[in-house]
């Protein structure tokens, strides 16, 4: 079952995020294996991520082998402390 993943960044910029995401997924553009979703943008608190993964095993294996890594060395220009995170299964999904 897909697994969605919303991260709120508090005062977060686009730089920051463009900056955090250059570290952690794939330099060609692509997305990081598992994940079959990504968008981003400004928010009223500062900047949101949504992110829905193919199972939640696949979020958890991203998370603690990539993403939590690089976060806890420090991404120079990326985000400064961590999001408020909301995970969910997602029900259904609808592409166009």
């Amino acid at each position: 079952m897909a697994y969605g993943v919303v991260h709120e960044f508090a005062g977060g910029t686009k730089e920051q995020y463009e900056a955090s995401v250059a570290a952690v997924h794939p330099s060609d553009g692509s997305l990081p294996a598992g994940q079959v979703f990504h968008a981003a943008g400004p928010s009223a608190e500062g900047w949101t991520i949504i992110a829905v993964h193919d199972s939640r095993q696949s979020w958890e294996r991203f998370r603690d082998s990539v993403l939590m890594p690089k976060m806890a060395e420090g991404i120079e220009g990326g985000f400064t402390a961590p999001p408020q995170e909301t995970t969910f299964e997602v029900y259904k999904q609808v592409t166009s």
